[in-house]
């Protein structure tokens, strides 16, 4: 049995140091930044064309981040509203038409992603789902991935990026297909290896046992609910992710919910009122306050970020290798926060936005990334960053490979492969290769040490001399230098390979 180490807290006075020093580095590391930003705003405007702001009066605005500067104008140009239409029809559909209220939403988020991606776009989009559907009745997880694989690899194929392009007016149009034809593909993976799992939970009706002979009807059975699956309009388009076997047990669940409301409601005085009530987990019921605030926060983080490349050109800055150079010490930490802070904020708007009609429509999305100044460990990043997309890794890479329950190999293979497979789902560029090789070996490190200071020899001696609050402090030392590597893996995926190789210069080989 590995020995557990025991967790105390600090004395009140050294948290609140330690509060007030962290707080403090990253306000005036944000000031020494905003500093660079403006004495250097005449030269950032000539190369990246800063825009005119409207957020802070005087101030101009760094556009460089195109998944923001993107996502922002989809969403006022289309998405906004047709996110809020699915709000107004999900709700009329759940107090009118309950027992269609899925396939009411299904044929919404089909004919609103017809809309934005049209005719072209959708039919690439049920190639996907017809010929993953098509490969998984054969019940092989190994084809299935290799089909998978192969329908993945062709986003990335030149001449039908070209192809595509021309079949829309402007970029924005393409990229939007490529960022949904991304994410239909992990909902395609998932729901063809529950198939092949389990069948009658992933498409084929139970409660109709003589549909079992009739394959044809089977099969259209199975792709409606793929389509149901892929199609949810909230989650279409970025996510977060949801396996099939979460979103198929929730509507489940909701669909329970609505059949056993109206039989209590003709059965009201009946002395069974009270058992059929009764269910499994209560469905999320969400109130007025609920959404407004739930609008205000995402209000607010929206705030913060448009505040953030208002006060920071920090994009427009890593973009070029010589105002990277040029960066004071100060201001270059500075950069690194505030890139990834405000990756993590833009975050927050993008999955807390589309989470909150989740909750509206009476399912549960995964939990909203928890805020990376507190991470400490690449371990925690993967695990409470992107929620969804980590359970997703979980369940159809990391475990079905053997995980940590069969031996060292194994857990090197699995982790190695559910990184890689981010990688390759990401786009396979040379700076994400270089990402990934630094958390998968991050992950390693970490589970080597955890192993080592909680072995038989050498746990007795540190229990032996260290108090338990000297043990924390210790543990908080060795996270300092994980920390570091966390971030320096982070600004090669979100700056690429010169920004991650002159912060490894400046920082860890030079010293400043």
């Amino acid at each position: 049995m590995t020995p557990q180490w025991e967790l105390v807290s600090l004395p009140r006075w050294e948290m609140t140091a330690y509060w007030i020093l962290s707080f403090s580095s990253h306000l005036y590391s944000f000031y020494q930044l905003h500093r660079f930003s403006e004495e250097h705003e005449v030269s950032l405007d000539r190369e990246v064309q800063l825009e005119r702001g409207f957020l802070i009066w005087g101030f101009k605005k760094d556009p460089t981040d195109f998944e923001w500067s993107f996502w922002n104008e989809w969403a006022w140009q289309s998405l906004l509203w047709s996110l809020i239409g699915h709000a107004v029809l999900s709700i009329f559909a759940d107090n009118f038409l309950p027992q269609f209220r899925l396939a009411v939403i299904t044929v919404y988020g089909f004919l609103s992603a017809g809309w934005l991606l049209g005719v072209r776009g959708l039919t690439v989009l049920m190639l996907h789902l017809s010929i993953s559907l098509v490969v998984a009745q054969l019940r092989s997880p190994v084809l299935s991935w290799f089909c998978s694989l192969l329908l993945l690899s062709t986003l990335n194929v030149p001449a039908l990026q070209d192809l595509q392009r021309g079949w829309y007016t402007s970029e924005d149009h393409y990229y939007l297909l490529l960022f949904s034809t991304a994410v239909c593909s992990l909902r395609c993976i998932s729901f063809s290896l529950e198939l092949c799992w389990h069948p009658l939970q992933a498409g084929r009706p139970n409660h109709c046992s003589h549909l079992e002979e009739k394959r044809l009807e089977t099969l259209i059975f199975q792709f409606y609910k793929l389509t149901a699956y892929c199609f949810y309009h909230p989650l279409f388009y970025n996510g977060p992710i949801v396996t099939y076997r979460d979103f198929s047990e929730q509507v489940e669940e909701n669909e329970i919910h609505k059949r056993l409301q109206a039989l209590c409601f003709i059965q009201m005085y009946c002395e069974c009122l009270s058992l059929s009530l009764q269910i499994e987990r209560p469905v999320y019921k969400v109130s007025v306050v609920y959404v407004l605030s739930g609008i205000l926060r995402v209000c607010v983080w929206w705030c913060l970020a448009e505040f953030m490349i208002h006060f920071m050109y920090m994009h427009a800055i890593q973009s070029s290798e010589t105002y990277l150079e040029m960066l004071p010490p100060w201001a270059l930490g500075g950069l690194a926060l505030a890139l990834v802070q405000f990756f993590y904020i833009k975050y927050l708007v993008l999955f807390g936005a589309v989470s909150l009609l989740v909750r509206l429509d009476g399912l549960e999305p995964p939990k909203l990334p928890r805020c990376v100044s507190i991470m400490y460990s690449f371990t925690g990043m993967w695990r409470h960053f992107d929620v969804g997309l980590y359970k997703w890794l979980i369940r159809y890479i990391y475990v079905p490979l053997g995980g940590s329950r069969h031996g060292v190999f194994r857990k090197l293979i699995s982790t190695a492969l559910a990184f890689g497979f981010v990688c390759f789902w990401h786009g396979c560029h040379d700076y994400l290769q270089y990402w990934a090789v630094l958390n998968w070996v991050g992950v390693l490190v970490e589970n080597s040490l955890a192993l080592l200071f909680s072995s038989r020899p050498l746990h007795p001696i540190i229990v032996r001399f260290l108090s338990p609050r000297m043990q924390r402090r210790g543990l908080a030392l060795i996270s300092a230098l994980s920390t570091a590597f966390l971030i320096l893996s982070n600004l090669f995926f979100l700056g690429g390979i010169h920004v991650g190789r002159i912060f490894w210069k400046r920082v860890f080989v030079k010293g400043g």
